[in-house]
């Protein structure tokens, strides 16, 4: 569950195989049911690391050693161990994980394996990364083709005369 919602009141809905909690009239998340049915092994805790992006917003040095975030996708944790190397990195990984909530995971994910490669671990590499991927998708145009009416008929010549004209009378109306 997002950590947003910790302290106030959701609704559990547990099925066979997963559990969902709705909160507010909306379902914040699934999570599938892990059922042990040994009484000699101990229980497993499950994390999503982006259910704590807003813990991290406000306390980034918690990605360092936080277990949620040991399952982060392997573009993430590497330019986590890039970033985590430089003063203020964990702030830098934080914003940067925090673009999940805002743009489509794949794309964020897409953004930070490119700048890996380019060799630029760096938040603005990223964001200009992840922008130029979104705006190539939105400005694929189709190509229009000009009706006759608007073709040049009669190509224009240069004529640099016009601009010494120009220059000649603007001194004289100083």
């Amino acid at each position: 569950m997002p950590a947003s919602f910790a302290n106030r009141p959701v609704s559990l809905r547990v099925y066979p195989d997963k559990l969902r909690i709705i909160a507010e009239g909306q379902v914040l998340c699934v999570h599938d049911r892990i059922i042990t049915r040994s009484h000699g092994v101990p229980g497993r805790t499950v994390y999503d690391w982006r259910h704590y992006l807003a813990v991290i917003q406000r306390k980034p040095g918690a990605l360092r050693n936080g277990a949620p975030f040991t399952e982060l996708p392997a573009a993430f944790r590497t330019l986590q161990d890039q970033l985590l190397r430089r003063p203020g990195g964990d702030r830098e990984m934080a914003e940067i994980l925090a673009l999940v909530l805002q743009h489509d995971e794949q794309a964020v994910l897409c953004a930070v394996e490119l700048a890996l490669e380019d060799g630029v671990a760096t938040k603005t590499h990223v964001l200009n990364t992840l922008h130029r991927l979104i705006d190539a998708k939105r400005t694929v145009v189709p190509r229009l083709d000009a009706p006759q009416a608007l073709v040049l008929e009669h190509e224009p010549c240069a004529d640099t005369g016009r601009y010494d004209i120009l220059r000649r009378d603007s001194r004289h109306a100083s």
